[in-house]
């Protein structure tokens, strides 16, 4: 009796975590598209120009 409640319960929870593995998820669990977006919003950040405040920050450590 105690054996069939327990597997009741566990089975669904089971398959409940094991989620949409071949969907293209990519890297720490986003889809392909929003790792891609990611990254581009990335690159425009690492290609903005420093702001002045940084600019005299590492002026004065010079």
């Amino acid at each position: 009796m105690r054996a069939g409640f327990l597997l009741t319960i566990a089975l669904p929870l089971a398959l409940a975590a094991c989620g949409e593995g071949a969907s293209g998820d990519g890297v720490g669990g986003v889809s392909a598209s929003e790792a891609r977006a990611l990254n581009q919003a990335a690159e425009m950040l690492d290609n903005r120009p420093a702001s002045p405040a940084a600019q005299n920050a590492t002026a004065a450590t010079k």
